[in-house]
């Protein structure tokens, strides 16, 4: 195959996964605001890039532990719900994602630099996480274990949101 063909080949697939990544992304905003009374995104920039959001090196670092923090602890709330262990799930829920998880002078700084939509994706987050608990610990008790799993999946779209919008530079 001739090189000029293979980039029309890929060209126009890079294309079409564009095109189907903006319309999953549109497609997730919509389901969200029909299911939640909101957009949990701002629109994704013209052509799909995210906005780059600068932060001092040091600072960059910190948030970046911060954000795998808060992946590690997605991870093993979900993995405490699949053992049954509700409330378990609710202390690292509170631990890991909740208000509790933002770090204050740190989560200062951090604001400082962040666009206003990034700032409030986050703090959904944290205000999620804060309903996931209750949720969770309620399930311990009622055995209805629907309403924190419909939660963190809420918490895991905000996170796809944030990272399909932004970007650390």
């Amino acid at each position: 195959m001739a090189f000029p063909s293979m980039i029309r080949r890929f060209g126009v697939g890079f294309a079409l996964a564009g095109i189907c990544a903006l319309a999953f992304a549109a497609d997730m905003d919509m389901h969200s605001s029909m299911m939640h009374g909101s957009a949990s995104a701002p629109p994704v920039p013209a052509g799909g890039l995210r906005v780059a959001v600068a932060f001092p090196p040091q600072l960059k670092r910190e948030v970046l532990a911060t954000m795998r923090m808060h992946l590690q602890g997605i991870a093993n709330v979900q993995q405490a719900m699949a053992e049954g262990k509700y409330d378990e799930a609710a202390q690292v829920a509170t631990m890991a994602l909740g208000m509790s998880s933002m770090h204050g002078e740190q989560a200062q700084q951090e604001a400082r630099y962040m666009p206003p939509g990034m700032r409030a994706l986050g703090a959904q987050l944290h205000m999620q996480a804060g309903e996931f608990v209750l949720a969770a610990q309620n399930a311990t008790a009622t055995g209805d274990v629907r309403k924190p799993q419909q939660l963190l999946g809420r918490m895991l779209q905000t996170c796809v949101a944030c990272h399909a919008t932004y970007r650390l530079q």
